[in-house]
């Protein structure tokens, strides 16, 4: 069975605020064939992972926040460019992209704790272009998700990269199967 925690900002922030230091540690000193590998055509690299996080933090998370919160009849957000990382500079070096992420993140995460949500703000809505009405809670809970789903994504493309070398281990190891 099952057990989900009930949101909590305070423990999405716990989160939320290592994400960064994780992805600096996991790409430190590795070279280009781990970062620009990817798992075919239209996939991303873990170098492409980190620039989308980048562009989040500049145009998604706070400003919706925001709109959300605001006291606007008009709660519409703008739509997110999933793909925007392409059209920056291919060669800006990883940690360069680091540390812009790592001081992204910490300025995004002072600014949510700067709006005193309360736990009646977790209900406010806004609209989003696609999916219609959403939360405060549903936003929030989808960075702390969306987070951890780069993280496992950027392990997965990483791992591929040996799939036809692990032999009859592949069986054992989930990872390769998705």
């Amino acid at each position: 069975m099952l057990v989900q925690m009930k949101f909590d900002l305070n423990k999405s922030i716990e989160l939320l605020e290592k994400t960064p230091f994780i992805l600096e540690s996991f790409f430190e000193n590795l070279s280009n064939d781990w970062l620009k590998s990817n798992e075919g055509e239209k996939t991303w690299s873990p170098y492409d992972i980190l620039g989308h996080l980048i562009f989040g933090e500049k145009t998604d998370w706070i400003i919706r926040a925001k709109i959300i919160l605001s006291p606007s009849k008009r709660k519409l957000f703008e739509p997110f460019d999933r793909f925007a990382q392409f059209n920056e500079d291919q060669n800006t070096m990883v940690s360069e992209l680091i540390n812009e992420f790592k001081a992204l993140r910490k300025n995004n995460l002072k600014e949510l704790e700067s709006l005193n949500i309360k736990p009646e703000d977790l209900k406010r809505k806004g609209e989003h272009p696609e999916l219609g009405e959403v939360t405060l809670e549903q936003l929030l809970s989808t960075w702390v998700v969306h987070d951890l789903g780069h993280i496992a994504q950027i392990s997965r493309v990483m791992a591929k990269q040996y799939k036809s070398n692990v032999g009859p281990w592949e069986a054992y190891l989930g990872i390769l199967k998705k």
